[in-house]
């Protein structure tokens, strides 16, 4: 088992070009395709503990999904549940290793969590 998971969407470019980083640095993450694979409020809640963000920062404010939501932003418990309802509202990709994370927008920035 990896020490690095990696939320990832792999039609994505931004999301396979940081995983083309992790194998390049010759690092096999843990592959969680978010899309398919249903994230729990805990996961989440520890999710965004490690990214030292409140959920409302990381969403794909574009996505029509998260246009047609009408709820409190500010609201980190309505926004994680828009995110599990949602799942292609959060940002990707995003590596996480133990208890710290990244999201890598732009993909290099997830070499500072590799560095660590």
């Amino acid at each position: 088992m990896s020490d690095y998971v990696l939320i990832h969407n792999p039609r994505c470019s931004k999301s396979r070009e940081a995983l083309g980083i992790l194998e390049a640095s010759n690092i096999q993450p843990e592959i969680l395709l978010y899309l398919e694979a249903k994230m729990d409020k805990s996961f989440l809640e520890n999710l965004f503990k490690a990214l030292s963000k409140k959920p409302k920062d990381c969403l794909r404010t574009k996505e029509e999904d998260y246009k047609a939501l009408n709820i409190n932003w500010d609201d980190d418990a309505q926004v994680i549940d828009a995110i599990i309802k949602y799942p292609k509202i959060l940002e990707r990709p995003i590596l996480l290793k133990g208890n710290r994370a990244v999201v890598g927008r732009p993909p290099e920035l997830i070499k500072s969590l590799i560095s660590e």
